[in-house]
């Protein structure tokens, strides 16, 4: 079975692409090596990939961009993909405050790409990566599934709410079954240098203040990565029809508690400095995972206190050289 995995250069992509490899499925991996992050680092997780599989003809890497249909389409054409794993996106709520256009065409025309290359090929199972950003401020927690996620707070989530739209309409009229993850707050070793758990470990590291929205009281529900892949690869083993399924912890903690975990790690006091919240941010992030549990058997096993240990010792091994 060959599986297309849309994003293979990133943090959940690359970490699914050697997972796959490791359980001796193929992998075809497309990624643009968009800039909104260091572009090594996303090289770095290419090479990984290439590590771990078995043979030099496990995994393919396509250089190109989801918003080339014609690029898509030779990709199924060439290499007779099975099932996909649509990971590829514009990520940054904050980021995307400004760029609204550049979001829709990502995330919305390119998914919609994708979702058309894969009805025209026949494609088992497509999996779609989505966010938990698109609940909004919603008023019912924990975030469930049942809630009609109408006011995303940036175009971010707006726009991965439009993919998983144009996700339904592809089931809808074309039988295309098509799983939608929503993924909340993934870290761990490898992950984005943008996101909360790698930054916060650095300005520790280099006496830098910590930005505490609303006073560091802003809580999070931290999914650790290998949690995640096993909910990603259920997805990708179990046709559903159509189905929004939260992947998450399910429990939250503050960002001051987050904080306090990594100053025990690393033994060192943090500075943190309470700044506003931007329009952009949800006081709270909460998931409902019982769906996920009853459809997929997701069972998220890492705590937040070991994923940050977890993250500590990778940072210390392969970051710093220790």
């Amino acid at each position: 079975m060959t599986i297309l995995i849309t994003g293979a250069a990133g943090f959940v992509g690359s970490r699914l692409a050697i997972r796959l490899l490791e359980a001796d499925e193929d992998v075809v991996g497309i990624d643009n090596f968009d800039p909104y992050y260091d572009p090594a680092i996303k090289r770095g997780n290419i090479a990984a990939i290439r590590r771990a599989a078995p043979t030099p003809r496990a995994f393919t890497l396509i250089e190109g961009d989801i918003c080339n249909f014609d690029l898509l389409e030779k990709t199924f054409q060439d290499h007779h993909i099975h099932r996909v794993a649509h990971m590829a996106a514009m990520s940054g709520v904050r980021y995307s405050a400004e760029r609204a256009p550049l979001y829709a065409t990502v995330n919305v025309v390119g998914g919609a790409n994708v979702l058309e290359a894969a009805r025209r090929h026949q494609v088992e199972i497509v999996v779609q990566g989505s966010t938990s950003n698109v609940y909004g401020e919603s008023a019912r927690l924990p975030f469930s599934e049942h809630d009609p996620a109408v006011a995303p707070l940036a175009p971010y989530p707006a726009s991965k709410r439009a993919a998983e739209l144009f996700a339904h309409s592809y089931h809808h009229l074309h039988g295309l079954n098509t799983t939608v993850l929503r993924f909340f707050n993934v870290y761990g070793p490898h992950g984005r240098p943008d996101m909360m758990p790698i930054r916060t470990l650095k300005a520790i590291l280099n006496d830098q203040p910590i930005q505490a929205f609303g006073g560091g009281e802003l809580k999070r529900d931290w999914t650790y990565i290998d949690d995640i892949l096993d909910g990603i690869i259920a997805a990708l083993n179990r046709p559903l029809g159509f189905e929004i399924l939260n992947l998450g912890c399910g429990f939250p903690i503050s960002l001051l508690d987050f904080i306090h975990i990594y100053e025990k790690l690393i033994g060192k006091r943090a500075i943190v400095e309470t700044v506003p919240m931007p329009a952009t941010e949800v006081p709270i992030t909460y998931c409902d995972n019982s769906r996920a549990r009853e459809l997929l058997g997701f069972a998220p096993k890492v705590q937040i206190e070991e994923g940050l240990a977890r993250t500590w010792a990778w940072y210390q091994a392969e970051m710093q050289g220790s």
